[in-house]
């Protein structure tokens, strides 16, 4: 009897562990099922926010940087400074260029009025001109009728004759007179037109160099934190360079990647649970926002083109995004890139 029992144990445990296994099997694979009847989920996704990258705007060396990585900024900020001692002296040959036609300008502005005066002198005189030559021509018509009754000599007849072609002839040049100072002024009309269009470019030209010389020191264009910085005092820099990015601390959202196939159950203001994987023991709430319209494959450098002849199906994912319920709460654990898992309830 003693011998039996031994045997008997030996073929009950392999039971009792496959028993086991199974109930355990069961029990993930039931609360798998449930899970996704319940949910839809993905470990595709990560957290966001805004990030403004700040780059140069002109060419130069930097004087001076005044942040350092990762660090907290407020909205307008001195981050950097660049070399402006050329941009200065541009700015002053500007002003100066300016001044210049300014005065170019009050100076047609004065010919205009000097050569409108020399006209009214002009018709003044053609005025006084005109009277004398009538004058003359009575006379001579006078003496001519006292010639011919023999009452006058040929002498003042020619005298009277001599008087009057003067009178002509001082009329004719002052009406030459008024017709040059009319020419005078239309050419200063147009000299004028074309002072004030100087002062026009070079005012242009001096704001483009104030507003260069403004780019010489660079703002924060927002409130946030800085990320690496990539400039050091004394490096060059050139226009378009990045310098570094600024990142929103205050927004953050989540975007998750589901499978074209759990679309269908999907819509927005569902509720949805986040865990990050930074933090597994926290749960956080939000609800869908919106939906992308294209496929995260169509955002990328070199889209997929199935008409090449080697289509290959594969399950898309559309990128979704979610507002995370009160996000200022999770301020200290939301950082944009990290991981997280969504369940969406259906």
């Amino acid at each position: 009897m003693e011998n039996s029992s031994p045997p008997k144990k030996r073929k009950i445990a392999p039971f009792i562990i496959l028993s086991l296994v199974l109930a355990i099997a069961a029990y993930f694979g039931i609360s798998s099922l449930l899970h996704k009847l319940k949910y839809e989920s993905t470990d595709n996704a990560q957290v966001e926010t805004f990030s403004t990258p700040v780059v140069s705007r002109i060419a130069g060396y930097v004087d001076s940087v005044g942040t350092s990585d990762y660090e907290p900024i407020k909205n307008q900020q001195l981050l950097l400074t660049i070399d402006s001692r050329e941009l200065k002296i541009a700015v002053d040959q500007a002003e100066a260029d300016y001044q210049s036609a300014v005065a170019d300008f009050e100076a047609a502005q004065a010919s205009i009025i000097n050569v409108g005066r020399n006209k009214q002198v002009a018709i003044a005189t053609a005025d006084v001109q005109k009277a004398r030559k009538e004058k003359a021509q009575k006379d001579m018509d006078r003496d001519e009728a006292l010639f011919k009754d023999g009452a006058l000599t040929r002498k003042q007849l020619e005298d009277s004759r001599s008087n009057f072609e003067t009178a002509m002839k001082q009329l004719s040049a002052n009406n030459e007179q008024i017709a040059l100072a009319g020419s005078q002024n239309a050419s200063s009309e147009a000299q004028l037109k074309r002072a004030e269009a100087i002062i026009l470019a070079k005012k242009a030209a001096l704001e483009s160099a104030k507003l260069k010389l403004s780019f010489a020191t660079v703002n924060a264009p927002n409130a946030g934190k800085v990320g690496k910085v990539n400039v050091r005092k004394g490096q060059y820099v050139t226009p378009g360079q990045p310098l570094f990015s600024i990142i929103n601390d205050t927004q953050f959202w989540i975007v998750a990647n589901f499978k074209e196939t759990q679309l269908e159950n999907l819509k927005v203001g569902q509720e949805a649970t986040i865990v990050l994987d930074g933090f597994p023991d926290t749960e956080l709430k939000g609800k869908i926002a919106s939906f992308s319209d294209a496929t995260g494959a169509k955002y990328s450098l070199l889209p997929p083109d199935n008409a090449t002849g080697n289509f290959v199906k594969v399950t898309q994912r559309v990128p979704v995004k979610i507002e995370i319920t009160d996000a200022a709460k999770y301020r200290n654990m939301l950082k944009a890139g990290l991981s997280a898992e969504v369940n969406v309830i259906k």
